[in-house]
């Protein structure tokens, strides 16, 4: 966990409305690498029954399997991969014991599972990950729960059904597990399960799918802001190694003492999009200086956002499903002065002008304390210089 100590450039506060946060303990540069944090929980996205035309992925480090020359069974099934016998090693040790690969086959064979919504088939791998953490890695498991979710009673029906399934097909060994737990496991997973997106590269048909979750007891301290001050990076299939570790970076300086924030999703939604969704998702309403600033807009005004930093007030306007039906819009527009909209200079200088990318851009990081003229997105990983911003 992170703490006051002097050698962390964050330092976890108690902040009056906003519950934990992470402050910088010193001044922070653009660019710099504030976290590199590594998930204690991480699970596929995909159904248990995984569709044929979807491409396969390490069970372990979740790397794609481009090959299978170097492709390693799970000896005890045959429904994992791994890209090589150091991930079956690592994983049947910690992630795919025994029990999880016995587990995960039997709810495989479940039809009252099939019958409910995919969601849940997601869920039941998360359960089974975090009943795992608790035999394998205890102190990990206590981390996992003294993360913030609260149960809610909408969440009941899933909670009820998932504690009865798994405590009557697969129950962990020497573990009592009850549904108050398994409820308040789903809440801890619904407000900090961080997805882990497919490269742009593959991506299908325009929409970028989440390959796996992960939960990141340092990470999941950053609270949100519509105009954050630093932004998550994941490297899958990239990364030379811990394949799933999240690097967060600063986007520009900040001075010590300010509250480091991400975005919990695409900065270019509007201002009713960003409030259902935090609601729904998050159970918050936000109060962001760019919230205070929107929200005196007229209701019957459009006002949207395009790539490149400009807003339009339109009634035309072509609204693009993305994301659980949020809002995001492309549209053409004059672009308009500080007075009328503060925050334009954020959109200009940092989201990403890729079509259909929405990624926010930060410097890389500092080279000898010389800050980094080149900006990279945390979505495409499009590099774009300052001087394309003059």
């Amino acid at each position: 966990m992170l703490t006051a100590d002097s050698g962390s450039v964050l330092r976890l506060v108690e902040i009056e409305g906003r519950g934990r946060a992470l402050v910088a303990s010193q001044p922070l540069k653009a660019g710099q690498i504030v976290l590199q944090d590594s998930p204690i929980v991480v699970y596929s996205a995909f159904p248990l029954v995984k569709p044929q035309s979807s491409a396969s992925y390490c069970d372990n480090c979740f790397r794609i399997l481009f090959s299978s020359a170097n492709v390693v069974p799970c000896p005890l099934c045959s429904h994992h991969l791994f890209c090589g016998p150091n991930c079956l090693t690592a994983a049947t040790a910690s992630s795919h014991s025994p029990w999880v690969c016995q587990a995960l086959s039997r709810l495989r064979d479940c039809p009252s599972l099939f019958s409910q919504p995919l969601e849940q088939q997601v869920q039941a791998r998360f359960l089974i990950a975090a009943y795992n953490l608790a035999l394998v890695s205890p102190s990990d498991f206590q981390v996992l729960l003294s993360l913030q979710g609260q149960y809610s009673p909408s969440d009941a029906p899933a909670a009820e059904f998932l504690h009865s399934l798994i405590s009557s097909v697969c129950p962990p060994p020497s573990l009592s597990i009850s549904i108050e737990l398994t409820a308040a496991l789903l809440a801890k997973d619904k407000l900090n399960a961080f997805g882990l997106m497919e490269p742009i590269s593959l991506q299908q048909d325009g929409e970028r799918s989440v390959r796996a979750y992960g939960i990141y007891p340092k990470a999941s301290f950053f609270n949100h802001d519509c105009l954050p001050n630093a932004c998550r990076f994941d490297y899958l299939d990239s990364a030379l190694d811990q394949n799933t570790d999240v690097i967060v970076r600063m986007i520009h300086d900040v001075p010590v003492g300010r509250e480091i924030c991400l975005s919990y999703f695409p900065v270019n939604l509007n201002y009713s999009a960003r409030q259902k969704r935090l609601a729904e998702d998050y159970g918050f309403t936000c109060n962001c200086d760019r919230c205070k600033v929107e929200a005196n807009w007229s209701d019957n005004e459009t006002d949207v956002i395009d790539d490149n930093g400009t807003i339009e007030e339109n009634e035309d306007e072509e609204i693009m499903e993305e994301d659980n039906d949020e809002q995001m819009v492309a549209s053409e527009g004059d672009e308009v002065g500080e007075a009328d909209f503060p925050h334009a200079y954020f959109f200009v200088r940092y989201m990403c002008n890729r079509e259909n990318c929405w990624g926010t851009l930060a410097p890389l990081p500092p080279s000898n304390d010389v800050q980094s003229k080149m900006l990279e997105c945390n979505v495409c990983g499009n590099l774009k210089s300052e001087e394309d911003m003059c």
